[in-house]
């Protein structure tokens, strides 16, 4: 069995469990690792053995994870992913595993939880496989993945837009802030709409979320009158995103829609997750027909 064959699948795998590509690739490598130790002609399903092993590691640096994320400077995000870079997206359920709003959402399940869930939502695997990865019984198993179903589904609005409308909201979106068109802002966000913005200590950045519309709209239009913007739209995560220079500052922003209106707003400035969206990129990743704002100058 050629391990490149799985390759994709298992890089994918550990960005939804860990929510960084950086710590994924280093999994996937130390599985590679493992199976080239391994007497490969015993093992049956090379894919359920290789899944097995990449989520035992990627739980066990997610544990460690989470006491390093709480004393990250401002709030911790995600890292942002080209879509060519995670694997298949051949499902629905892949798919919205993958989006920036779910990876935020996942967040707040325990290692666990967010194991349990993704295993079977997006890998469907049995429960019986899934206790013995994780460590748990079977219905332990099930009441895992109803638990964080349910809280992820509080979390979503009912309809999704397509990438088309994500993509033509970000250019009206984009529009009416470049514009301080505060009508058409104010009617595209949600009474709770709230903004992250993710610095890392590396560059400045507000360290608390940003909740409510006023306090939005003053945040983006207070933005759009200090600094200039450069930028486009293009596909991360599996929908279009805005990859902008603000400022000079290069950051890639998510925007949640729910329902058709925006619900959270994900900005990633920390230049050490950026690494897959180099500079002057935008020409390379921007969707067709999605033509780059033109930003006006700070005055």
């Amino acid at each position: 069995m050629d391990f490149a064959t799985y390759r994709p699948m298992l890089l994918g795998l550990a960005y939804r469990l860990l929510g960084s590509m950086w710590d994924a690739e280093d999994i996937v490598q130390e599985a590679w690792l493992r199976w080239s130790g391994t007497d490969q002609s015993r093992v049956e399903e090379p894919r359920a053995f290789l899944v097995t092993i990449v989520s035992r590691l990627a739980l066990d640096q997610l544990r460690s994870a989470r006491v390093r994320r709480e004393a990250y400077t401002g709030p911790w995000l995600p890292e942002p992913a080209p879509t060519a870079e995670v694997g298949p997206l051949d499902t629905a359920e892949l798919r919205d595993t993958l989006s920036y709003a779910t990876m935020h959402l996942m967040e707040r399940l325990s290692p666990p939880e967010r194991a349990v869930f993704v295993l079977r939502e997006a890998f469907d695997l049995p429960y019986e496989e899934i206790a013995e990865i994780v460590g748990a019984s079977r219905a332990n198993c099930r009441q895992m993945h109803h638990r964080a179903s349910v809280r992820l589904a509080e979390s979503r609005g009912r309809f999704q837009p397509s990438t088309e409308e994500h993509a033509r909201l970000l250019r009206r979106f984009l529009d009416a802030a470049q514009g301080g068109d505060l009508s058409a802002l104010t009617s595209m966000l949600s009474d709770d709409v709230a903004i992250w913005t993710d610095g890392g200590g590396r560059v400045r950045a507000a360290l608390r979320p940003i909740h409510g519309r006023d306090k939005v709209l003053a945040f983006l239009t207070g933005l759009t009158d200090r600094y200039a913007f450069e930028g486009g739209i293009v596909e991360a995560n599996g929908a279009p995103a805005l990859r902008l220079t603000v400022g000079g500052r290069d950051q890639v922003a998510f925007v949640d829609v729910r329902d058709g209106l925006v619900h959270g707003i994900y900005t990633v400035m920390n230049p050490d997750k950026l690494r897959g969206f180099p500079q002057g990129d935008q020409e390379e990743n921007r969707i067709i027909g999605a033509p780059p704002p033109s930003l006006p100058s700070s005055t």
